[in-house]
């Protein structure tokens, strides 16, 4: 009798430790509104002309905290903004360390690419950051030091409230997303009808659900590829995915709902133009968060790995120091821009960096979720090909493979090799809004996969 007790004990024990180790995380998250104190100006569309009217709903800066059971711990922070440039990062996460100790891989910051959010430091300098009066840029200096404390605080919120938690991870699909360098946007009604639409797209929703001890929802965590460019006025909005959130707030109430961003720079929600489209997209988005958590989910084993570093991009077709200077006369006024924002950044030095640091994260959330945080605005075929390297596992391998774009610093669109073949706005065309002063150089899709690649063994 005492062998066979024993026996079943061991059996028992075999039996309930992955779900033991799935319950064994901790977590904790935090919400800060960041919603502009006064009316200043507004990014993500060079036609602005003036700040901001109003609002349509609130922008947050949102945190999570995860530490797994060996103490590993990550913080990903999502927020209601175009985009983030280095120099924001930097503060952020220089203030993290000091007060917490966090390591730079331990910290993913992910922006949604509202275009109804306020402007931020240098991120599309030449778009506003030197088109507008004096005055209106001191605001704006002030709301960036205003937003860095906001996010560190929110940071620091999110590690008060860790508490015992268990992990959960799913993926659904939503097709809002149309590609827009293969589809015309007034055609894409009709087209979508006749199930016509042409070019890549990434309609996956991954989903992350982070529960208490209790079993009680604590922050649900979910990201989608397709730029949020709905809405174009001057009233703040978090824009189509601002109401995915809401939307999985109001089916799970009392839940932090965080959207983070996916390879989506050559991704549209159309039609668009309307609050009632915007509105629309969030709640299909919202609807297919909320069809994941009440399916069949996959607990998460409580180990983590964070992984990141810098890759110096090498960029081509660079002007000379003294052709930068000749466009400062320029009748174009953002080539003018652009000349300006490189040679102010370039202070005293005689020739342009030929590299650009670009940054690469990855976390490996148990055995199964493959988290990667890419900066810059990504076109989707990086995600196609990232999930592709699943290849040869389980069959729904994919859907583990989590790939984000705008993350840790928007600095240019970042093209596949094929799109910069291929040119136009996100091959090479955008790049003097954010201050790029050429082109990527064609290898850059190998060098960035063969990052992801190590950081994934």
């Amino acid at each position: 009798m005492k062998r066979t007790y024993i026996v079943i004990c061991l059996l028992t024990i075999l039996i309930i430790s992955p779900a033991a180790m799935a319950q064994n995380w901790k977590a904790g998250t935090s919400r800060v509104n960041i919603i502009p104190e006064k009316q200043i100006w507004m990014s993500g569309y060079g036609g602005r002309d003036h700040v901001a009217e109003g609002k349509l709903t609130d922008l947050w800066a949102k945190s999570l905290a995860i530490t797994d059971a060996n103490g590993n711990t990550g913080v990903l922070i999502t927020l209601d903004l175009v985009g983030i440039h280095a120099d924001t990062t930097a503060a952020i996460c220089e203030a993290l360390k000091e007060q917490h100790g966090l390591e730079r891989s331990q910290i993913a910051i992910n922006c949604s690419h509202t275009h109804t959010g306020p402007a931020v430091g240098m991120n599309l300098g030449p778009l506003h950051y030197l088109q507008i009066p004096k005055a209106e840029q001191e605001q704006l200096d002030l709301y960036e030091k205003a937003l860095i404390k906001k996010v560190v605080s929110g940071v620091s919120q999110a590690i008060e409230d860790v508490e015992p938690a268990s992990l959960n991870w799913g993926s659904g699909l939503c097709a809002v997303a149309v590609n827009r360098r293969n589809n015309s946007e007034s055609q894409v009604p009709e087209v979508r009808i006749a199930g016509k639409l042409n070019g890549p797209y990434d309609h996956d929703v991954p989903v992350l659900a982070v529960r208490r001890a209790d079993k009680s929802l604590k922050t649900i965590v979910f990201g989608y590829a397709c730029h949020a460019t709905v809405l174009s006025f001057y009233q703040w909005s978090g824009d189509y995915p601002g109401f995915a959130q809401i939307s999985v707030e109001e089916q799970f109430p009392g839940v932090n709902a965080m959207f983070w961003a996916g390879c989506g720079a050559d991704q549209n929600p159309l039609p668009r133009r309307t609050v009632e489209l915007a509105k629309s997209y969030g709640h299909r988005l919202g609807t297919a968060v909320g069809e994941v958590i009440n399916g069949t989910m996959h607990a998460v084993e409580s180990t983590l790995r964070t992984e990141y570093t810098e890759v110096d991009l090498p960029l081509q077709q660079l002007p000379t120091v003294d052709e930068l200077k000749g466009r400062l006369d320029s009748d174009q006024k953002y080539e003018k821009a652009r000349a300006k924002y490189i040679l102010d950044r370039l202070g005293n030095k005689k020739e342009l960096d030929t590299t650009y640091p670009y940054p690469i994260g990855s976390w490996r959330i148990g055995k199964d979720v493959r988290f990667v945080f890419l900066g810059g605005e990504v076109v989707v075929d990086y995600a196609i090909s990232i999930k592709s390297l699943a290849a040869g596992t389980p069959e729904d391998s994919a859907q583990m493979v989590w790939v984000a774009g705008y993350s840790n610093d928007v600095m240019a669109y970042i093209p596949s090799r094929r799109v910069l073949r291929e040119g136009g706005y996100e091959g090479g065309g955008s790049n003097a809004y954010y201050g790029m002063p050429g082109l990527w150089a064609p290898e850059l899709e190998a060098m960035i996969m063969h990052e992801v690649e190590e950081q994934w063994k």
